[in-house]
C-alpha cells in the first residue's frame, strides 16, 4: 500500500493512494474514527489493514498539496553516511570529510548521526538557503526506512520485521558547517535540511535491496545508482542503531546517498537558490524541491 500525507479541502489528511498517484482516498472514509498522524497510522496499521481497501474512483490528487509523509516525527531522523562505496570515496578526497581515518576510504562500521525532527518540508516546499549562515548547500537523495514495530537489540536476520515501509528523503547539508565543526549535526539541522516524500510506501510492495535511486539538478542527472550498491545493507543498520536504542514506530532511517554529490565535483558544484533538485526511488515516486 501506499499512503500520502496532504492537504485537500484546506485541512490535512492522511490518506490511500494509487500506484501512480493519481487518486487517493482519506483514511476517515476508510476507517470511521481515524483522525491521527502517520505515526498513528503506523502503531495501528494491523488493526484497521483489513478496511482499506479503495471504494471508488477515489478523489483526483492533483487537486491537494502533498505534506511530507511524517512531517513532525516524535525525534530526531536517524542518518548514515559514507554507505556507497563511491559516495565513501568521492567525500573523503573532497576535504570536507572530517571523520574518516588517513587513507580510509570506506568506513569499517556504519557511520550514524541525526538530523534535527523539525528539519522535515514536503514535496514542492522551498528549501531555505539560509543566506549569511551557510554559502555551500549540497542536495543527497536517499532511501528512507520507517520503523513499524519497536524494538531494541534487534537481530540483523530479524530486522526486516520491524519495518513498516518506505519514502525518500533529501539529506540537505550545508557543507561549510558540516566541515567547521567536524561533527556533522549543524550542518545537517538547518530549518528546511530534510524534504521528505511524496509517500510512505509498505515494505511489502518494494524489494529495498534492490531499488533505482536517481537525482537531477536543474535537469541533469547527477546520481544514478541502486540500493543492492549500500556498504551496508538495511537490516544491518537496523541492527546496529537498536544496540542499546529502543527504534519505536515511526522512527526514520535515512540509508544514505550515493556518489554524485556536488562536492564530489572538482571544483564542487554547490546548489543555490533557484535551483530545483528531483529525486526519484523506484516504487515510491518523485521528490522535488527548490531552493529558495
Amino acid at each position: 500500500m501506499k499512503f500520502a500525507h496532504l492537504i485537500a479541502d484546506g485541512k490535512p489528511a492522511i490518506v490511500l493512494v494509487d500506484a501512480d498517484m493519481r487518486h487517493y482516498w482519506p483514511l476517515a472514509d476508510l476507517v470511521p474514527g481515524f483522525s491521527g498522524d502517520m505515526i498513528q497510522l503506523v502503531q495501528d496499521f494491523g488493526k484497521f489493514r483489513s478496511s482499506l481497501v479503495p471504494r471508488g474512483t477515489g478523489r483526483p490528487l492533483a487537486g491537494a498539496r502533498l505534506l511530507a509523509p511524517i512531517d513532525r516525527p516524535r525525534r530526531n531522523i536517524f542518518c548514515v553516511g559514507k554507505n556507497y562505496f563511491e559516495h565513501a570515496a568521492e567525500f573523503s578526497k573532497s576535504g570536507f570529510d572530517s571523520s574518516a581515518k588517513e587513507g580510509e576510504h570506506a568506513p569499517e562500521a556504519p557511520v550514524v548521526f541525526t538530523k534535527a525532527y523539525n528539519t522535515v518540508i514536503g514535496p514542492g516546499a522551498a528549501i531555505p538557503s539560509h543566506e549569511g549562515v551557510t554559502s555551500q548547500l549540497d542536495y543527497e537523495a536517499e532511501l528512507a526506512v520507517v520503523i513499524g514495530k519497536p524494538g531494541r537489540n534487534i537481530p540483523r536476520e530479524r530486522a526486516l520485521e520491524h519495518v513498516f515501509g518506505y519514502t525518500i528523503v533529501n539529506d540537505f547539508t550545508a557543507r561549510d558547517l558540516q566541515k567547521l565543526h567536524r561533527q556533522w549535526f549543524l550542518g545537517k539541522s538547518l530549518d528546511g535540511f530534510c524534504p521528505m516524500g511524496p509517500a510512505l510506501v509498505t515494505a511489502d510492495e518494494l524489494d529495498a535491496a534492490n531499488l533505482d535511486i536517481r537525482c537531477w539538478v536543474n535537469g541533469e542527472l547527477r546520481q544514478n545508482a541502486n540500493t543492492r550498491q549500500l556498504i551496508f545493507d538495511i537490516p544491518t543498520l537496523i541492527a546496529t542503531i537498536s544496540a542499546g536504542i529502543t527504534l519505536e514506530p515511526g522512527d526514520v532511517i535515512a540509508t544514505g546517498t550515493p556518489a554524485g554529490v556536488g562536492i564530489g565535483f572538482n571544483p564542487p558544484r554547490f546548489v543555490k537558490r533557484g535551483d530545483v533538485i528531483r529525486i526519484e526511488v523506484q516504487g515510491i515516486g518523485v521528490l522535488e524541491n527548490a531552493v529558495d
